[in-house]
């Protein structure tokens, strides 16, 4: 299948769903998804989606699903209604063992949202016999309430998950630390102390801050400074060197 024809397929889909009017982000987060070679093209595929949307945008709903038709968008549909259980991880050939993980923040109970996510890491864990791990965020005590810790473990009992191992990041402080210093002293991380709006511009224009390109040596400084309270509450935070053209950088 052409390159346009297999987006325009996902946007007749997401067309249809959605009362006729095709959104960007949705087909591209279908187009990522569904085909994982187009993935660090999404940028430059922009264009040729907002070219299909206005074009499927003009279509009648009947028309639109007509055309869905013609292109498979059913028979795919009945496909993914009729799968059963979790689909396969890619490559997991590659890997001795498969290891997954909950990361709850303990500020406050679980929502939905969790309860997705643990389900789906504690599953694909059991379908492949490998670890699960429960790991709580609680590095920021201002945030942290004692009472949650217990609360998170009851609410993931009911819900049938058990846990393999378990860890307080708030005790591996010094280990997170050491591999700090060590990515920016390797250059694959860096201190930045712009603004927050100043850095989210730059990003999504896929330009560098002027923090990134400062040597290894000036980095540990800066970090070393960070560490002792030298930027004030917020005032710098540690990135790592990301793609700066991928289409999540983050």
């Amino acid at each position: 299948m052409e390159l346009r024809e297999r987006i325009l397929r996902l946007a007749l889909e997401n067309a249809v769903e959605h009362g006729g009017k095709a959104l960007l982000d949705p087909v591209l987060r279908r187009v990522a998804g569904e085909f994982p070679d187009l993935r660090q093209r999404l940028r430059e595929l922009v264009p040729l989606v907002e070219e299909i949307l206005s074009e499927i945008n003009l279509l009648s709903p009947e028309e639109q699903r007509k055309r869905l038709e013609e292109l498979g968008g059913r028979a795919a549909r009945e496909k993914r209604e009729r799968r059963k259980g979790l689909p396969d991880l890619p490559n997991v050939e590659k890997y001795e063992r498969v290891v997954t993980r909950f990361a709850p923040n303990p500020n406050g109970p679980l929502h939905l949202g969790h309860v997705r996510a643990a389900l789906l890491s504690y599953e694909y864990a059991r379908m492949y016999g490998g670890k699960f791990i429960l790991r709580f965020e609680d590095t920021n005590p201002a945030n942290a309430k004692e009472e949650m810790y217990g609360m998170i473990k009851e609410d993931l009992e009911w819900l049938g998950i058990r846990w393999d191992e378990e860890f307080y990041q708030s005790d591996r402080l010094e280990l997170y630390y050491r591999m700090a210093e060590r990515l920016l002293e390797e250059g694959k991380a860096y201190v930045c102390s712009c603004r927050a709006e100043e850095f989210r511009e730059k990003r999504d224009r896929g330009l560098p801050c002027p923090c990134r390109e400062l040597p290894p040596q000036e980095q540990l400084e800066r970090w070393r400074e960070m560490k002792e309270g030298g930027y004030g509450e917020e005032g710098a935070v540690l990135r790592l060197k990301t793609d700066l053209k991928h289409p999540n950088p983050a």
